[in-house]
């Protein structure tokens, strides 16, 4: 099989940070219907997320969120990638945030059964490689529920 030409990726992320924003991304959406982070920034040492919520999460709602990531961070899952093409992922994933010029080809991370989503950054082999997430902070404003995270 030809190997796929895919977009360029304008930053080099910390593997075991960008693949936490992934779980995280999709505790979010099993947890509270939400949609992927729309805006975030994803560092070595500390990184945010922003969702849109109809309600700010308390305490008790952003434990169960850091429970929930550990937890899968603890099962040890696969990261893998497939390709597919453009037309077909339509289908499957949310393509709104894709750049204009997107390629016709799209690689998709896989993270054992519990994520999945085109994307074109740096991730580890398997989630046991994360390290222990943590909630640093968060915050609610005009709808949009922030959260900071670290790995420990």
């Amino acid at each position: 099989m030809e190997e796929p030409v895919l977009n360029t990726h304008n930053k080099q992320e910390y593997p075991p940070m960008h693949t936490a924003e992934h779980i995280l991304n999709a505790t979010m959406v099993k947890m509270f219907g939400c949609q992927r982070s729309e805006r975030n920034h994803i560092e070595r040492t500390k990184s945010k997320c922003d969702y849109r919520l109809d309600h700010q999460l308390t305490d008790d709602e952003l434990q169960k969120v850091s429970d929930a990531v550990n937890e899968i961070i603890n099962c040890d899952l696969k990261v893998e990638y497939s390709f597919i093409p453009k037309e077909e992922a339509a289908d499957k994933f949310n393509l709104d945030r894709l750049p204009d010029d997107a390629s016709s080809t799209l690689r998709i991370v896989t993270i054992g059964d519990y994520d999945a989503c085109p994307c074109v950054g740096t991730h580890v082999e398997s989630t046991s490689q994360i390290g222990h997430f943590r909630i640093s902070s968060s915050r609610y404003a005009d709808g949009w529920q922030r959260i900071v995270f670290r790995l420990d």
